[in-house]
């Protein structure tokens, strides 16, 4: 299957193409950028990878960042806020809370967003707070 990836690097780098082999335990994959161009993807140096409906986006659109409890992806889900080293802020849905993993897969609460689902890299995170829990969890390092 043809994903469609934004990679973000960790030192701010944006790349975009298709990933025939991206994958959470595997610690590279290979990206075809549209002038045909494959580079590998070291997972170790990403942000995030997100998996989008379009690689070009809409820079109008605001992601939400409430949670509807109507919605029925988030039935068996947990809602997690993750804040970033570089302050970036996403509120999303997981199917089991990130442990000792060092990348887990998230969708983010807004339906509408083009991210369709994010492979987060642990090491990019400052903390995953449960909303309406007593506290954050730290990600220190």
């Amino acid at each position: 299957m043809n994903n469609r990836i934004v990679a973000r690097y960790l030192d701010g780098r944006l790349m975009k193409g298709i990933s025939l082999d991206i994958h959470p335990s595997r610690p590279t994959f290979h990206l075809r950028a549209s002038d045909g161009k494959t580079i590998q993807v070291k997972m170790a140096e990403l942000k995030a990878a997100f998996f989008v409906r379009t690689l070009e986006g809409n820079a109008e659109h605001k992601e939400h960042l409430e949670h509807d409890p109507k919605d029925v992806r988030s039935r068996g889900a947990s809602v997690l806020k993750l804040k970033f080293k570089d302050g970036e802020v996403m509120v999303c849905l997981a199917n089991a809370l990130p442990e000792n993993r060092p990348f887990f897969f998230v969708t983010p609460v807004d339906a509408s967003s083009n991210n369709l689902r994010i492979l987060v890299n642990q090491a990019a995170l400052a903390a995953v707070e449960l909303p309406g829990a007593a506290e954050a969890i730290s990600r220190a390092g």
